[in-house]
């Protein structure tokens, strides 16, 4: 594979935290698939609005207050234009996408009845999983489950199968944040709507590797985490064409999310603003935009192409270690490795990892019924960013090394 060229010595310098050290030695952050890290550039955006024009936004003819308002939404059309939706109310702003997630099941109450079928994949992340079994407790709708392999990919000839007219929604990520796994998501999309199912599409992990175009997806909602993306936390955004934003009950109730409201009768506003009641996270919204601007400069084809690089050679290097095996072999893999060495606990790799100044995620990474698909209490997962480098991933090597002949 031909080398890519990327600056990573001039991007790491963006990211503050880079410089830090964990348990006295240089920290090695590969848990990006938990979070990821923020450059100076987007800390600036939140600290320029807190010290700027702190105010809240919608409701004040203020001047801070007009200010505060023209950046949110500035930063809501970016998010429109970075994953090509069709309009700006198609986007709603979310504290991640769990909450999404949960805003969708929650709307689908009213629409589902006793027989009806929810579709989810095997290798679910737990809040897709969770929330649609309460929605099915709640309508007396079935869960049914698309079963995943060995490599770790879903068996689409099972999915197919399970496609019947009873089905009136499918569940599945675009990537799986345990085993790195970049699911035939156009497919998918394209058999539940033969068989007029709606589709959700958890994009929390696709999002940081993958420039996802809504209109070509055609996928009825997606939702995507900012911390995930070299954003802040505690917000996210919710994709929905507007037909089904538009049928769906508000989530919340309370200010900004109203017309009209007397003591008879209240009517909702239109969209974006009847899925986003209360003050918002503005700071952090605005943040998102900052963040989706830094990727963006450095582009998602390079990132894509360098973090595939990274992948390959952890990959080759894990593999020469003895006793190491790889959980998610995939054809198709976002830059995420996890994989236990036999005879050893994944949490005590991880906490000797993390004496030499390691950050990767031990256990379950909130998809259980993965591990129990496999047998297994869980894994090591390493997560690789575009500020990482082959040298962190030798130091990651050598340290598992280190692991092992300390632990069998």
């Amino acid at each position: 594979m031909k080398t890519l060229q990327l600056n990573t010595e001039k991007i790491r310098k963006d990211f503050p935290i880079l410089n830090r050290k964990a348990n006295g030695k240089p920290l090695v952050y590969f848990d990006n698939a938990a979070t990821s890290q923020t450059p100076q550039q987007v800390i600036d955006t939140i600290a320029h609005y807190y010290q700027n024009y702190n105010a809240n936004i919608h409701r004040g003819v203020h001047f801070l207050s007009q200010e505060a308002t023209d950046a949110y939404e500035q930063a809501r059309i970016k998010i429109q234009k970075h994953f090509n939706i069709k309009v700006p109310h198609e986007v709603i702003f979310t504290s991640g996408t769990t909450h999404a997630i949960n805003l969708v099941a929650h709307g689908f109450s009213s629409f589902l009845k006793e027989g009806d079928e929810i579709l989810v994949s095997a290798m679910e992340h737990h809040s897709n999983i969770v929330p649609w079994q309460m929605l099915c407790e709640r309508t007396g709708a079935t869960l049914k489950v698309i079963p995943m392999d060995q490599n770790g990919e879903l068996v689409m000839k099972d999915y197919h199968a399970l496609l019947s007219k009873d089905a009136k929604l499918v569940f599945c990520n675009h990537v799986s944040n345990a085993l790195g796994t970049i699911n035939p998501i156009k497919e998918i999309i394209d058999a539940a709507h033969a068989v007029g199912a709606r589709v959700l599409v958890d994009g929390a992990q696709a999002a940081p590797h993958i420039k996802a175009d809504m209109q070509a997806l055609d996928v009825d909602f997606y939702t995507v985490s900012a911390h995930k993306m070299c954003g802040p936390t505690g917000v996210g955004i919710l994709y929905g064409k507007s037909e089904w934003l538009n049928k769906l009950p508000p989530y919340q109730g309370g200010g900004e999310m109203i017309a009209e409201v007397t003591f008879e009768k209240t009517t909702y506003a239109d969209l974006p603003h009847k899925f986003e009641a209360g003050t918002p996270n503005i700071a952090g919204g605005i943040a998102f935009g900052a963040a989706l601007d830094y990727m963006n400069a450095i582009g998602f084809d390079t990132i894509a192409q360098y973090e595939d690089e990274l992948l390959q050679y952890a990959t080759n290097k894990l593999k020469k270690i003895e006793g190491l095996k790889i959980y998610g072999e995939a054809s198709k893999k976002a830059a995420v490795v996890s994989f236990n060495i036999q005879g050893i606990h994944p949490y005590d790799i991880g906490t000797i990892l993390d004496k030499l100044g390691i950050a990767v995620r031990t256990g379950h990474h909130c998809a259980q019924p993965i591990m129990d698909f496999y047998g297994i209490p869980g894994t090591v997962r390493a997560s690789f960013s575009f500020y990482n480098t082959k040298e962190e991933i030798d130091t990651l090597v050598e340290g598992v090394q280190r692991a092992r002949n300390m632990l069998v």
